[in-house]
């Protein structure tokens, strides 16, 4: 064998090796998808493992060295349903239920074929919820979502220090008086009715409430305009995540304090930052609806 074919060997052999250590490398295929913005990274972990996903949810969120995201979120087997939904956000914190997250979830488990049937029960950590999805063309277009019955009881939101439901009720938060209404859509809600959504202290108060005492378990704060009794204009600033393009439970929150305020009637439209949600809480049934779109944004793969 001449020296040059000793070489090309020998390279040969360690483009192999090397090869092999790349093929070895723990790698994880995620999909970006977004309802009105609110955007999150999927995991199929029904094909997929992921060791750590607080830490990866941090990692990935970021937009400047990750991919970019309000979480992180795992689609994982479980006997109670289709699905289970586990939600991680951008802090790398836990989080119980998202209304916009869930749509998307429901669109995923259908198009790539986990369940493929158009009523789903999804798992999470606030219970089962059923979606109801829209197809046409082997697409979802749409989904809705049955969120169950809005809490008022402080205890089980939780809010400290309050006896009975904080509808709006006046409280003092360092030297402020705040006005607030307070309800758990499946995790914490404190909607604050504003003049105009374009100037209202969304990073200034938001953070504060977010992480107040009063809020033991933290709290998403929304910052609402009545347009009229059928219109909701809405910012949001989330629990471990800042403010976001949309938030589904937000919306639904928001809707339910505006209707136990005497605000609007019981369907109503919710604009956000990211478009509308239409959100309904029928005279007859204790239980919250939400209908919107979702999204396929991107699919990658990234090392662990």
């Amino acid at each position: 064998m001449t020296c040059m074919a000793i070489l090309n060997s020998l390279q040969d052999g360690q483009n192999a090796v090397c090869y092999k250590k790349r093929r070895e490398t723990l790698a994880v295929k995620f999909t970006k998808m977004q309802g009105l913005g609110n955007d999150y990274i999927y995991v199929n972990c029904f094909e997929e493992t992921v060791d750590n996903p607080a830490e990866l949810a941090v990692r990935l969120s970021d937009r400047h060295f990750g991919v970019g995201s309000d979480g992180l979120i795992l689609i994982c087997p479980t006997p109670n349903g289709d699905a289970m939904m586990d939600l991680y956000n951008a802090d790398g914190s836990r989080a119980m239920m998202c209304g916009n997250g869930i749509r998307c979830v429901g669109k995923y488990v259908y198009e790539k074929g986990i369940a493929s049937k158009d009523v789903l029960k999804i798992d999470t950590l606030s219970g089962v919820k059923t979606l109801h999805l829209s197809v046409k063309d082997g697409a979802v277009y749409s989904v809705g979502v049955d969120m169950g019955a809005p809490e008022f009881q402080p205890e089980k939101i939780p809010v400290s220090g309050q006896e009975g439901p904080v509808i709006q009720k006046n409280l003092s938060l360092q030297g402020q008086d705040i006005t607030m209404t307070c309800v758990s859509m499946g995790n914490p809600h404190c909607v604050l009715f504003v003049e105009d959504t374009k100037t209202a202290p969304v990073h200034t108060l938001g953070p504060v409430l977010e992480h107040s005492e009063l809020f033991p378990a933290g709290v998403n704060v929304e910052f609402i305009r009545v347009i009229n009794e059928k219109e909701l204009e809405m910012r949001v600033w989330e629990r471990g995540s800042g403010e976001t393009m949309a938030c589904g439970t937000g919306a639904c929150a928001a809707v339910v304090a505006a209707i136990a305020s005497g605000k609007t009637e019981r369907t109503v439209t919710v604009h956000l930052l990211g478009g509308d949600l239409s959100i309904s809480w029928p005279e007859d049934s204790s239980n919250v609806f939400m209908e919107g779109p979702a999204e396929f944004v991107f699919e990658g793969s990234v090392e662990l």
